[in-house]
């Protein structure tokens, strides 16, 4: 797109009188932002918009440059920053299927990551150990098979599905509930730079947007819509996961559960997922007997290290990672994104449990930022908890 159409649809965009909600539903109705901008005002009436709305986008090419257009435009001259419009190439195809797609999309990596076809995997913030590795596994499983691995970057699982398409150097990409600048949780902020590395961060919310608890269900329908099927990994009765899982089943997507012990809260969710219809999975291959017919149409992209154009075996069917191997490939990845502090812990620990007082006289912090940090390091997978202390893994 033109910089000064992107320029009239970042004014619509952070115009109070339009709403994101109503732009979502007009912009599909034209070719473009020309057709929009000239429709004249009785087209625009008659999809439903009021006087006010109508005024607002005619007026828009005169209207005050507010100043999040302005920083969006700016952020735009970054390395690998994109806004990607409606009418853009790179849209997501399966985004464009959904009940309110979002008018324009920031993305900070490769936008064509958008395009290869995603695997969303979700779950638990708190999720168990024993979840964060199957979540690991599968994802770098699926990944190394060409799927693109799509999840929210929140703790718990969806950062342990992250990890494992990154520890096999495959793509993925992270749908975000803030502004596209704003990592959340903050401890990922090395996770979210291999991620734009070698896939994408999506973000559909104004620069700047803080958490908030409304932003999260919205940005879960923009994980499913541009997935294929969504595989759910630890959830207990109340949880976010299974908010995707229902928008997944209104969009038309493969939903995919996996099943934990009959004594876990956190495996409630998943149970009644599966009771209600969701596919149970134990392994890739559960996912391939549903979503095959996809696998076909990516390894039909790929080709073989010679390049004589003739199909790759590098397919799911050809994957013998174990959860073991790609659980190590986890805690690999965390340990190359260690902070000076978590270097600090983990060099005094060593096989032997350590108490946290020990660690707070040796290391030279304090108790509320040890304790902070073990939580981090044993949802990594680098230490373990046992009887109040910590050893390494």
């Amino acid at each position: 797109m033109e910089l000064q159409e992107l320029s009239y649809l970042l004014k619509l965009y952070h115009c109070r009188d339009i709403g994101n909600f109503r732009l979502s539903r007009l912009v599909p109705r034209f070719a473009s932002m020309t057709a929009l901008l000239s429709a004249g005002e009785e087209p625009l009436q008659a999809v439903g918009l009021t006087p006010e709305e109508v005024g607002a986008i005619t007026g828009v090419a005169d209207a005050t440059v507010e100043p999040g257009v302005e920083a969006a435009l700016q952020w735009l001259h970054g390395p690998r920053h994109h806004i990607l419009t409606w009418w853009d190439e790179y849209y997501p195809r399966l985004l464009r299927e959904i009940p309110v797609p979002p008018p324009l999309l920031f993305v900070k990596g490769d936008p064509a990551a958008l395009s290869l076809p995603q695997i969303a995997i979700v779950g638990s913030r708190s999720a168990s150990t024993a979840g964060k590795a199957n979540a690991c596994w599968i994802a770098a499983q699926l990944a190394r098979g060409g799927f693109c691995i799509c999840s929210g970057m929140a703790a718990g699982i969806d950062s342990a599905a992250h990890a494992g398409a990154l520890s096999v150097n495959g793509s993925t990409v992270a749908v975000l509930g803030t502004g596209i600048d704003i990592v959340y949780p903050r401890r990922n902020q090395s996770l979210a730079e291999r991620i734009a590395e070698s896939g994408a961060l999506v973000s559909e919310f104004p620069l700047g947007t803080p958490p908030g608890a409304s932003h999260f269900p919205q940005r879960n329908r923009l994980i499913s819509g541009c997935s294929v099927g969504v595989l759910i990994v630890e959830a207990a009765l109340r949880s976010g996961s299974l908010i995707t899982a229902r928008l997944a089943v209104e969009q038309n997507r493969e939903v995919f559960a996996m099943p934990g012990a009959i004594t876990s809260a956190g495996s409630r969710g998943c149970h009644r997922l599966i009771k209600e219809g969701a596919k149970l999975v134990e392994s890739p291959e559960d996912l391939l007997e549903e979503l095959g017919a996809m696998l076909a149409l990516q390894q039909e992209c790929l080709t073989d290290p010679d390049n004589t154009g003739t199909p790759s075996n590098a397919g799911l069917c050809g994957v013998a990672m174990t959860r073991k191997a790609a659980a190590g490939g986890m805690r690999e990845f965390a340990l190359k994104s260690l902070s000076e502090n978590e270097a600090k812990i983990l060099k005094v620990i060593g096989g032997e449990p350590c108490h946290p007082d020990t660690l707070t006289q040796q290391c030279g912090l304090s108790v509320a930022l040890i304790h902070s940090l073990l939580v981090k390091l044993e949802v990594d997978g680098l230490v373990e908890q046992v009887a109040g202390r910590y050893r390494r893994c």
